[in-house]
């Protein structure tokens, strides 16, 4: 006789840890939507005449124009107005020159000629005096010059490394910023411009101040990089590579602390009229100083006129800038601050702050009233390292840039058509474009703006876009938001440029939403399993929903979180021995989220007709009595068919080849069971071999009421139909004992018994 032995197995634990209960029938929308928030997805390079709020806006902004012609030098590190809005005088590297560049602003040209060749290599601060004479600092000698009709009148090497700044108290008095130390010297101008031209380096304080240099005032920290006179008399100054604010009395001294920072540079300050001051602190992510400086020019002299360099791509700045206000009678605010961009320069228009910065050429801003962060249209250059209006004009302002090195205008008043175009937005799986729509249109007409979109499948940023593709305007509510749209736009990745031909200083475009249709993919098979047969479930019972839902889970995704308590009720389910059922499992998952429906088939080797046992089901099992099915190997499938809300004609289908069942009801062959007594032991050795299914084990039960059982084969590996199994038991367990019955058992569940005596 057959005996079915029901034993908890592996395979009916995994069951447990891994099927998974009926599929959620969501009616959610199959499209999706990608917001577009374009302060964040439009770059600094950009934008041309528009700006990028931090509230995630796209408002009218200035134009960045290029001044195209060859760079007069390869290094460019400050910009001092000059006599009128013409004429300027720019310090160089590496060969210590002073130019005087002369700009035509009407046509964005500039020329430039050599005012003076110092000996030092980088001339980091110029100023001109009331009287046109030239004040400027050198690196890495130190050295304070005075220039005059093109000839230095007077030079000393101080006991510094670098001159950072110079600052002009009044016609007769300078004070000098240095580094390496940090300290701040006071220059009697005319004293020292009587001096001459000192060729060694001056230590000793009385020769300097023979020369009518003084110390006005030091600090613990390396640099002194920054100094500004306040309105009342005060001076301030900010360090590196702490990045401290200090002040000092007007006549100098010890200085107060304003701000300690650490790992630091303070790259630029601004004082205003009532007392404020606005300071820009680059904060480094190493302990190194954090002005970031080109290793090597980035543009070549001899480059043609009407060719601008390409666009530097510098390594990417792994600190953060901050712009912080110190009230002048209040405590310190941070007012913005930005990751991976240095912020150089600061200046002031009505109520917004311009911010000159690198390392993409990015030029940020910060609108005082309203409290937010602002991007500005960037230049090609790495680094906006000067800025400065331009006097007699409204609203222009001179850049200057490095690597490349060159000049830019910045210009709030020009009337040029404006575009804005966004980075390289992801959409996650390749998709075919619905409508781009945005919040409310602010102070200008739909049909006003033109937009156009490009899509690719690859993520090169250059390589594999289709052409530009115009859209169409086709709703232009405005309570509810405009709409634009193409036919045929499909693609995992999309660019949208956008442009206005006219605009005013009032226009805003809220944030956009582009809704999108994921492509269709097919339903994966991710698992599938038999559990040891004999086993059945009694699937427990499907909890109703909680009366009450709080606010998170109205705001999650609701297909998740009932899924999540589907599968949780489903573990809960009981497992019972049901002699003859059978229970298979699968786990198949669709990659776009969609509904899904499985029909579970089974067909005998060598037939031809397929048993549906599960018919569109949204079970992920299915359990069945296999008492009424011949021996054999059965084939089987499983065919997943997406379902709604898909529309009929777009539901794909899978056909998965599933692992075959083995149905075998017929016991195993017994060739051999024997019982023999050698040294105090009784060994049990069988032999046998089964039609289908894989030997398990023998159980023996000795007439004393001992026993014992063993799946181990004599062989080592349990693998095959034929296998024998060996039991050695002390005598002195069975001492009375004269027979033994011994069951032999296949995985199927089938068992054969003999008895032996001895």
């Amino acid at each position: 006789m057959p005996r079915i032995l029901l034993r908890p197995t592996a395979a009916l634990l995994s069951f447990v840890l891994f099927a998974s209960f009926a599929g959620h029938s969501s009616a959610d929308p199959l499209s999706k939507k990608t917001d577009v928030d374009f302060f964040r997805d439009v770059p600094s390079r950009n934008l041309k005449g528009l700006a990028t709020r931090s509230d995630g806006r796209l408002i009218a902004g200035p134009t960045l124009a290029e001044i195209a012609a060859p760079a007069p030098a390869d290094l460019l590190w400050c910009l001092e107005p000059g006599a009128d809005a013409s004429h300027w005088l720019v310090g160089t590297g590496p060969d210590g020159k002073i130019l005087e560049v002369t700009f035509q602003i009407s046509n964005a040209t500039f020329g430039s000629h050599e005012v003076v060749k110092l000996d030092d290599p980088q001339v980091f601060a110029v100023k001109r005096l009331a009287d046109g004479a030239i004040l400027a600092g050198t690196s890495p000698k130190g050295a304070l010059y005075l220039v005059r009709d093109g000839k230095v009148a007077a030079r000393t090497a101080l006991p510094v490394a670098s001159i950072f700044d110079l600052l002009l108290i009044d016609a007769h008095t300078a004070l000098v910023a240095t580094g390496n130390p940090g300290k701040i010297y006071c220059v009697d101008l005319t004293k020292f411009s009587a001096a001459g031209v000192a060729a060694e380096k001056i230590s000793d304080q009385k020769l300097l101040a023979d020369r009518g240099i003084t110390v006005f005032g030091e600090i613990r920290d390396r640099n002194v990089r920054r100094i500004a006179a306040l309105p009342n008399g005060r001076i301030v100054a900010g360090s590196a590579p702490k990045g401290n604010l200090y002040t000092f009395a007007a006549d100098g001294g010890a200085p107060v602390i304003l701000q300690e920072n650490r790992d630091a540079e303070v790259t630029d300050l601004l004082p205003q009229p009532n007392g404020d001051l606005f300071a820009t602190i680059v904060f480094s992510s190493s302990t190194g100083e954090s002005r970031i400086t080109p290793a090597k020019a980035a543009a070549d002299a001899k480059s043609p006129a009407s060719d601008l360099p390409p666009a530097a791509q510098a390594e990417k700045f792994g600190g953060r800038s901050s712009v912080v206000l110190f009230p002048a009678d209040g405590f310190p605010e941070t007012l913005v601050s930005r990751a991976n961009g240095a912020f150089y320069r600061i200046a002031r228009i009505g109520d917004l702050l311009l911010l000159a910065g690198g390392e993409q050429g990015d030029l940020f801003g910060y609108d005082l009233r309203a409290k937010l962060a602002l991007t500005f249209a960037g230049s090609i250059s790495s680094q906006l390292n000067g800025l400065a209006p331009i006097a007699g004009t409204t609203g222009k302002f001179l850049l200057l840039r490095n690597n490349a090195p060159g000049f830019a205008l910045l210009d709030f008043t020009a009337r040029a058509p404006r575009e804005a175009e966004t980075r390289r937005l992801d959409l996650a799986t390749m998709s075919q474009l619905g409508t781009l729509r945005f919040g409310r249109l602010h102070h200008f007409a739909a049909n006003e703006l033109s937009i156009s979109a490009r899509v690719s499948n690859g993520s090169d940023e250059v390589e594999g876009w289709t052409p530009w593709t115009p859209l169409a305007l086709t709703d232009s509510a405005v309570a509810s938001g405009a709409g634009w749209s193409a036919d045929n736009l499909r693609g995992r990745y999309v660019k949208l440029r956008l442009r206005f031909d006219n605009l005013d200083g009032e226009t805003e475009i809220d944030k956009g939403t582009l809704y999108v249709l994921p492509q269709n993919r097919r339903p994966v098979l991710q698992e599938f399993r038999f559990v040891a047969p004999n086993y059945g479930i009694v699937p427990a019972v499907e909890q109703p929903p909680a009366p009450t839902a709080t606010l998170s889970q109205l705001m999650s995704q609701g297909a998740r979180d009932e899924e999540a308590k589907r599968r949780e009720n489903f573990l809960r389910s009981q497992i019972v021995p049901s002699p003859g059922t059978q229970v298979v499992f699968w786990n198949i998952t669709d990659p776009d989220g969609d509904n899904v429906v499985s029909t579970f088939s089974i067909r005998r080797d060598g037939e031809t007709t397929w048993t549906d046992l599960a018919v569109n089901t949204r079970d992920s099992f299915a359990q069945f009595d296999i008492g009424h099915l011949a021996d054999g190997v059965y084939f089987t499938r499983i065919v997943a068919t997406e379902t709604a809300p898909r529309l009929p004609a777009e539901r794909l289908s899978a056909t998965f080849e599933t692992d075959d069942l083995v149905v075998d009801h017929t016991p195993p062959d017994i060739l051999e069971a024997t019982a023999t007594r050698s040294e105090g032991r009784i060994k049990i050795s069988v032999h046998g071999r089964d039609a289908l299914s894989l030997l398990q084990g023998i159980d023996v039960n000795f007439n004393n009421g001992l026993h014992e059982e063993t799946e181990q084969p004599d062989d080592g590996i349990r693998d095959s139909r034929d296998e024998r199994f060996t039991i050695e038991v002390p005598l002195a367990k069975i001492s009375n004992a004269t027979s033994a019955e011994i069951i032999l058992y296949d995985a199927a569940g089938n068992s054969s018994a003999k008895r032996v005596t001895w």
